[in-house]
Order: structure tokens, then C-alpha cells, then sequence
């Protein structure tokens, strides 16, 4: 009989807002990303929450929604993403998103182009395709270099990825706050009691904010909801993998693979629209055009 958690999902949107967030958890947002960023950067001493909604500069320009966006008070612009499960054109999308960090600094009037740093940073639940570390690093630490000698050639603009399926360390291997921090991430729901070795300040406010208990009845409904989207969301992936894997098992074809393929990104698409994603969503998940996307929606009408 499988136990009923004792610790929300923190994969879920309505569990990484609430512990990462909350101007009341600020804190557990601070500590995280100075681990993150150890000596990489200045230490972070206080941040702001920004709003998470920016609107393009005209009104045919599309807008983006970012999980977490906030400011340092030395001036350093973040944004924080996770991401689930791999999408086409993924590390497009985050660039694209950081260039609305970069846009927001501009300034009315004479301005000499002087930009404050920005971080995208991204927590995934898969491993990037192209991984560039190629090895066991779970971290991907990317900025603008000179390729020839491999300096930096621009310090202000970097992304990182944190590829959580590759860290393995059991909790006894985590010394480092910062393996406690992706051990806790990775782990947080299949907690059944506080280890000793995480009675520490800092995780033991997280476990208070993660503990489905605390939850009064709107949150617990909140919760409930985005835990379903969540589950559906793996769900729907989860069988067009395999469908697909069985398909080009069958055809033994290198075109019979693609067609599987496709079939699965149509079948993906199909089992998004019934469960009420948006075509946007749909989009960014299968790589599907919108013309696609709405042609299969229609297709379900008929």
C-alpha cells in the first residue's frame, strides 16, 4: 500500500511558487541561489519580486510569463525557471526570455547602454539534449566566450541549467548545501520524516512550508489541480514515448520512425487538447505549428 505524502511535489507549479515564491520565503530563495551561484557571483543579500508578466513592446509582440522573476538589490536581474520534461526549441525559449531582462533596463533619454547582470536559470527534470558536459555534471554554466581563446567575452548574461536526473548522491553524500538544495528538490515528495542531516535552519522552514498538512482547504484544492495537471502532463508524454518506441520497433525503418514520431507529436497534441491545455502550451511541448495544433482541434469537433 503506497504511503500518502507527507511533503508536497515541488515539480508542480503550485508547489515551486509557494516555496520559492512568497515574499514570506524570500529567504529560501536567497539561500538557493547563492549556493547556485557560489563564488560565481556576489553574495545575494536581498531581492525584490517582479512581476512575472511582460508584455512585448508593441501589441502584436508576444508576451512571456516567467515561474520567478526578481531583482537584487545590487541591481541584478533573475529569472528562475523549471521545466519538466523537454520541449522543442527549449534553450530558444530561455534565451528569448532573457532578453526581456535586457529590454527592461533600457532607459528614457540620453542612456549610455549600461546593462546590470541577468541570470536565467533553469531546474530540469531532464537532461538536455545536446548536454555540452557530456558527463555526470549536473550543472551547465553557459556565457558569451571568444571562441578562440575561450575568455569571456561578455560577464552579464548567463544561463544555467541544473540537470536534476543526473544527481545521484544518496543523502549521506551531501555535504554541500548546495547537493542538500538538489537533494531536497529531487526528493522532497517521497519524504517521510526529516533526516538529522537536513535540521538545518534554512530546510527546516522549507519542510514547514512543504508540509501537506499546512495547507488550509483552498490551497489543498490548489494544490489538488496543479498536481493533476502535473500527473496528466507526464502521463500524455509518457504513452506517446512509448507508443512511438513501439511504432519505429515495428517499422524498422528510418521513415518509419519519423512517421512514428509525428504520429506520436499529433497524438500528444490530441490528448492536450481533451484535457484543456492551450495551443500555446500544445506549441512549446510538441514543436507543433499552430495551423497543426488548430487543424487537430477542429478534427475533434467533427
Amino acid at each position: 500500500m503506497m504511503n500518502t505524502p507527507r511533503f508536497l511535489n515541488p515539480f508542480t507549479d503550485f508547489g515551486f511558487k509557494r516555496l520559492f515564491g512568497q515574499e514570506k520565503n524570500k529567504d529560501l530563495l536567497i539561500h538557493f541561489l547563492n549556493q547556485v551561484l557560489k563564488d560565481e557571483a556576489e553574495p545575494i543579500i536581498d531581492l525584490d519580486y517582479l512581476n512575472t508578466e511582460l508584455l512585448g513592446q508593441s501589441v502584436d509582440d508576444r508576451s512571456v510569463i516567467f515561474d520567478l522573476y526578481c531583482k537584487t538589490s545590487s541591481g541584478t536581474y533573475f529569472i528562475v525557471e523549471l521545466q519538466t520534461y523537454s520541449q522543442t526549441n527549449f534553450k530558444e525559449r530561455i534565451l528569448y526570455y532573457s532578453t526581456f531582462a535586457i529590454q527592461q533596463q533600457a532607459q528614457k533619454g540620453k542612456w549610455d547602454f549600461s546593462l546590470k547582470k541577468v541570470f536565467a536559470i533553469s531546474l530540469l527534470d531532464f537532461i538536455l539534449p545536446e548536454d555540452p558536459t557530456d558527463d555526470e555534471e549536473v550543472k551547465v554554466h553557459v556565457q558569451l566566450v571568444e571562441t578562440s581563446t575561450k575568455k569571456i567575452f561578455y560577464d552579464k548574461l548567463t544561463y544555467i541549467y541544473l540537470q536534476l536526473p543526473k544527481f545521484n548522491k544518496h543523502l549521506q553524500e551531501c555535504v554541500s548545501p548546495f547537493d542538500k538544495w538538489l537533494y531536497f528538490i529531487k526528493n522532497l515528495e517521497k519524504l517521510n520524516r526529516i533526516p538529522n542531516e537536513l535540521q538545518e535552519n534554512i530546510f527546516m522552514k522549507l519542510l514547514d512550508e512543504a508540509e501537506l498538512a499546512k495547507l488550509n482547504h483552498d490551497e489543498r484544492y490548489s494544490y489538488e489541480m496543479s498536481l493533476k495537471r502535473f500527473r496528466d502532463y507526464h502521463n500524455v508524454i509518457d504513452h506517446s514515448f512509448v507508443k512511438g518506441i513501439e511504432k519505429g520497433k515495428i517499422e524498422g525503418k528510418i521513415e518509419g520512425k519519423l512517421e512514428g514520431k509525428q504520429e506520436s507529436l499529433e497524438e500528444v497534441c490530441e490528448q492536450m487538447l481533451l484535457k484543456g491545455f492551450s495551443p500555446e502550451v500544445i506549441h512549446d511541448v510538441t514543436g507543433l505549428s499552430m495551423n497543426e495544433i488548430l487543424d487537430i482541434k477542429n478534427s475533434l469537433k467533427n
